[in-house]
């Protein structure tokens, strides 16, 4: 029998979990949170959006179906750590090219499983997501939580330089040729003649890739543009739209991205999801605050309060808008049903709105998909307007 390694995950106010070392070896630093999805763990070590975190899966067993090429959000894993229950020893599905552990072993990501998640999250939930170290290499409880203590956290932090694309690049791949990604996502298509296409720009701050495959299975002409670029750089491309990406950490450090959103606004018509919401309400006025926990997972209800139907969203948040000085200018069109916070907004003179949530949502419910043809019609209008 191989004899399995110990690890330990503390928190910064003392409290230690001891379970066994799957992945690589090695100690990381972050804020630990947690996912209720029940399904989806790819694409959640993928989703850039988790950069600067260790995530704990609530879901007992994680790994049954090993993982693959398709359900990648990016090209890599890009959270701190990853805590599970029981991480399964058999993988069994016809799409499983490789096994969990082996795939963070190759990553370089640190895991522990063998913990009792439900006290971790249950402790969470009643204090508040705290930071934390997760090693197999110290395993000195009193030296850990030092460490946790000096980690940096997220507030305050521009974690999306570390997960934004570096230069400019096209998207052509559609939502029903996912298996074209296993070489290079990045890819030209055949796709005919793009060129009378409805342009979208993309701001990139570490966007999912399921969000450009949605926005080309609209029928627009996608390029995505590093998260850092100025308005002239964008405007310069000639774009009929704006997308707004997700992306990690708190955005109100994200200056250079607000002044750029600002200065679009009005030009042409705007979508954003997740921190896309949140820069494009801080551009308009609005201000951000940090959750207790945040809403993380594949089920959490929102009520579109236009029309009073209630969706099951996937979502990934840690910040959020603060409704209690929004600008006259916003409108609130969503809202989380568990706790209140808003999930949705929309500008009520100019052509822009956003939600915090994942339409585009893999593997994750499908309420939210209208969305995007909410912003093709806008699109669209826009375009017989000028």
């Amino acid at each position: 029998m191989i004899e399995k390694k110990l690890a330990k995950l503390v928190l910064e106010d003392g409290t230690v979990f001891t379970g066994q070392a799957f992945g690589a070896e090695g100690e990381v630093d972050g804020e630990v949170c947690f996912n209720t999805s029940m399904t989806g763990y790819q694409e959640i070590l993928t989703d850039p959006s988790y950069r600067g975190q260790i995530v704990t899966m609530t879901y007992p067993q994680i790994g049954n179906y090993g993982v693959n090429q398709e359900d990648r959000e990016s090209e890599r894993p890009h959270l701190a750590g990853f805590v599970v229950r029981e991480n399964s020893r058999i993988r069994s599905n016809f799409r499983s090219s490789e096994d969990l552990g082996v795939y963070l072993k190759e990553w370089g990501v640190v895991a522990i499983d063998r913990i009792d998640t439900r006290a971790l999250v249950r402790h969470i939930r009643s204090a508040g997501a705290m930071k934390g170290v997760l090693s197999t290499t110290d395993l000195d409880e009193t030296s850990l939580v030092t460490k946790a203590k000096a980690s940096p956290g997220l507030v305050g932090r521009d974690l999306t330089r570390e997960v934004m694309p570096s230069e400019t690049y096209s998207w052509s791949e559609p939502l029903s040729s996912w298996s074209r990604l296993e070489s290079d996502p990045h890819v030209e298509v055949e796709r005919g003649d793009q060129s009378s296409l409805p342009h979208v720009v993309a701001l990139d701050y570490g966007m999912k890739w399921n969000i450009p495959r949605h926005l080309v299975s609209c029928g627009f002409r996608v390029t995505i543009v590093p998260g850092s670029v100025s308005a002239t750089e964008v405007l310069a491309l000639g774009p009929d739209g704006i997308f707004l990406s997700n992306g990690p950490g708190d955005p109100e450090p994200l200056g250079g991205a607000i002044e750029t959103i600002r200065d679009i606004l009005g030009k042409k018509p705007i979508f954003g999801i997740c921190l896309g919401h949140q820069l494009l309400s801080l551009a308009c006025g609005a201000k951000t605050f940090k959750m207790k926990f945040g809403h993380r997972g594949a089920n959490q209800p929102v009520q579109n309060l236009a029309s009073g139907s209630v969706e099951i969203t996937s979502q990934n948040h840690g910040f959020a808008v603060l409704e209690d000085c929004l600008p006259e200018i916003l409108e609130v069109t969503h809202r989380n049903l568990n706790d209140g916070t808003i999930e949705g907004i929309r500008h009520r003179q100019l052509p822009a709105f956003s939600v915090q949530y994942h339409p585009e949502a893999s593997a994750g419910p499908h309420d939210s998909q209208y969305l995007f043809d909410v912003f093709s019609e806008m699109v669209g209008k826009s375009l017989i307007q000028v």
